[in-house]
């Protein structure tokens, strides 16, 4: 059974819209235009026990909407959703003690107490026991590498360290599912390093259910086998992230050395594929998938090749594109 079901899942927002100017709000107190703007359309998907989904897509794509809907702060349109077996906006007891959100630009640490007392307050919240309390943090701060951190203010931490105290706070209570809405947002790339580790320690030892979403591809890359891409409301792609590039780039980049860089004109090189670089130390080349072998054959045969590298597009170029579309 899956953990997370979802089936036509819809969400309208109306909007106001008020003409400019004195005469403008006069005029909106008599009659008002609204638009109704559909951040989420027809939504679709289902996400087992224990797998780490990519929700990938450009802002305003309805990425954080749909989370907010699965977490029961919003109500939507039309739809159904259940998670853990419980629909989400009916916001029952043994729901919410089952899975938790963490929105990377939003605060739920008190910003004037030391992070402990605000970990010490959920854990009263959520009835943890003292011991298990302590031993949870005693490991996760020592994860994270944010142990001397814990009697410091808040509002003293650093970016990278509030958001580590933050993930802490999140799943102390040992959730099930775990909603994660831009984690790394402005940190450091240590600290993004060390946060995907620790999802990645904490999601194969607990077997935690994670839907992540991130604007840094190293987050999904290194996380995620499975992606979800969805753009104005609607998924237009669920699979796994390897068939990210078979579908959406279907050529590979080749790099040269020549012993001789003027021995390799651009005008020669052009039937071999697309010239993306070419200087006296390396020459680059997009080549179709299909044609890559006989490619690199014709250059060793034909040219003074000295050295030669065949790498996929880097998958944030090719998620780049598919937004620009």
């Amino acid at each position: 059974m899956s953990v997370i079901e979802v089936q036509g899942l819809t969400k309208s927002f109306r909007t106001y819209k008020k003409n400019p100017g004195l005469s403008g709000a006069i005029k909106g107190l008599f009659h008002r235009e609204y638009e109704m703007t559909l951040a989420v359309k027809d939504v679709s998907f289902s996400v087992e026990e224990g797998e780490l989904v990519g929700f990938l897509g450009p802002n305003g794509a309805g990425k954080t909407t749909t989370l907010k809907m699965l977490s029961g702060l919003l109500y939507p349109t039309s739809g159904s959703a259940k998670v853990l077996g419980y629909v989400p906006w009916e916001r029952k007891d043994g729901y919410r003690r089952q899975f938790a959100l963490l929105l990377g630009q939003k605060n739920q640490l008190w910003w004037d107490l030391p992070a402990r007392e605000s970990l010490e307050l959920n854990a009263r919240i959520y009835g943890i026991p003292k011991d298990s309390f302590e031993r949870t943090v005693a490991e996760m701060t020592a994860l994270l590498t944010v142990e001397d951190k814990l009697n410091v203010m808040v509002r003293e931490l650093s970016l990278g360290e509030r958001m580590k105290m933050e993930l802490i706070a999140s799943l102390l209570h040992q959730p099930k599912v775990l909603f994660l809405d831009e984690p790394t947002i402005g940190l450091d790339v240590v600290s993004q390093k060390t946060v995907r580790e620790f999802l990645r320690h904490h999601n194969a030892k607990r077997k935690t259910t994670i839907l992540l979403t991130s604007h840094y591809m190293a987050d999904i890359q290194e996380l995620c086998q499975r992606v979800i891409i969805i753009d104005h409301g609607t998924i237009f792609f669920d699979g796994r992230l390897s068939r990210v590039l078979d579908r959406f780039a279907d050529f590979k980049l080749i790099t040269i050395q020549c012993d001789g860089g003027s021995q390799c004109p651009a005008e020669i090189l052009k039937k071999y594929g697309e010239v993306v670089e070419h200087s006296e130390a390396a020459i680059k080349l997009k080549v179709k998938r299909d044609r890559v072998i006989p490619v690199c054959k014709a250059l060793l045969d034909e040219l003074p090749v000295s050295d030669i590298d065949i790498e996929e597009v880097p998958i944030e170029d090719i998620i780049r594109q598919i937004f620009a579309r």
